[in-house]
């Protein structure tokens, strides 16, 4: 396993397959009180030591690498590339990594993909936002349509920015480019985890958005659950466009008023906001298992069928969480909203005391300060308590 992941630690102990974590240096201590096995690796080192790594855990008699976090993917590339003597292993990591090689490729399978471009300085974005705008023939006086502007190689919203006007182009920091723009969507934007194991699919769930980057729930609604059997297509003709045989996936789709489905794009890792402990809270399976199990090339057919629950039909309820920002700009301590905690559904948080008292600007989407999880049997209820939540002060 590539990365740093207790869950995922857990789940592989528990688990009947003999694992090896290979993370930073400083996870070397805790791995050692707590007898996990481990190999010291700085993935942020690119070099010509790196092939060392793939040779040490083939001597090892490891199978298959399995990456846990997004900078991790092209590593299990590389790597898997090695153990299974497949180097076009390699280049199909790049392509779940560099988000604009990854457009061009879902284009080539003919899947639909909105307007993109690579840019590399302030006047390239100018130039997308009065092209696309241009496109859509607007008129003088006419509000502009916003474009979307993202890391290439950032998991999530890491990076990703909404630009409305030209000043919001001036809050991009130069070490931020080169960057991906791509055209604004409206539409009802959904995730998707999908298991796949000898290019089938054995389990898709429907991860549906409240409001993206502050709350999601599992499963979804009947309404958006009433396009599994057009999402399920998409997927298929994603496995196919990207040759993916084994692993799990994380893509992202939006659904037009037009009823049309658009790729956003796919990541081969766990997806966050703890998608996969939503997953098992909903389900009762653990998903890093899940994981394990369709990565690893020796396990047979019989036993990753039996391994996965029905869609949806077996679901013991709903299951979601909310991404806490502080809403005020100085804060002192964590304070739990009543309206939070005495709700039935309120399950638990994960949220910690201030580290300082000045809250950082949010000029991108950001990262959260933590997570309110909750479980209940009710999709809609808990789709209107998540989105409540946003106008609860969590820090004081």
């Amino acid at each position: 396993m590539l990365g740093w992941s207790v869950n995922a630690i857990k789940a592989a102990q528990k688990f009947d397959r003999r694992y090896i974590v290979v993370a930073p240096d400083w996870a070397a201590d805790f791995c050692e009180a707590n007898n996990i096995p481990y190999i010291p690796w700085d993935f942020a080192r690119l070099d010509d030591t790196s092939i060392k790594i793939a040779q040490r855990l083939k001597d090892e008699g490891v199978d298959v690498a399995i990456p846990l976090f997004e900078e991790t993917v092209e590593w299990s590339g590389a790597i898997n590339s090695v153990l299974m003597d497949q180097p076009r292993m390699y280049g199909q990591s790049v392509l779940f990594r560099d988000k604009a090689l990854m457009k061009r490729r879902a284009q080539l399978g003919g899947i639909r993909v909105g307007i993109f471009e690579e840019a590399h300085e302030k006047d390239d974005i100018i130039r997308f936002m009065k092209r696309v705008n241009q496109t859509l023939l607007k008129l003088d006086g006419d509000a502009d349509d916003p474009i979307h502007v993202k890391a290439f190689d950032k998991a999530g919203c890491l990076g990703h920015r909404m630009i409305r006007d030209i000043e919001d182009i001036d809050k991009i920091p130069l070490e931020e480019y080169p960057l991906l723009m791509e055209s604004h969507l409206d539409g009802w934007e959904f995730a998707v985890e999908a298991w796949i194991h000898d290019g089938e699919i054995k389990f898709l769930n429907i991860s549906e958005y409240v409001t993206l980057g502050y709350s999601v729930f599992v499963p979804a609604t009947k309404e958006l659950e009433s396009w599994r059997e057009a999402i399920t297509k998409q997927i298929e003709k994603l496995i196919k466009t990207f040759d993916i045989k084994f692993g799990q996936i994380h893509p992202e789709y939006f659904v037009t008023s037009d009823g049309e489905m658009y790729f956003g794009e796919v990541a081969y890792r766990p997806p966050g906001f703890k998608a996969f402990e939503l997953i098992e809270r909903a389900y009762g399976f653990n998903a890093y298992q899940a994981s394990i199990l369709v990565f690893d090339p020796k396990s047979t057919k019989e036993e990753v069928d039996a391994f996965f629950p029905r869609a949806v039909e077996d679901a013991k309820g709903y299951a979601g969480c909310f991404g806490v920002y502080p809403r005020r700009r100085v804060v002192s301590k964590l304070e739990m909203p009543k309206e939070t905690t005495e709700h039935p559904y309120f399950d638990n948080h994960e949220l910690i005391e201030p580290a300082q008292e000045t809250v950082p600007d949010r000029s991108a989407f950001g990262t959260h300060w933590g997570l309110v999880f909750f479980f209940g049997d009710d999709p809609i209820k808990l789709r209107d308590l998540l989105k409540a939540q946003e106008e609860l002060d969590f820090y004081v």
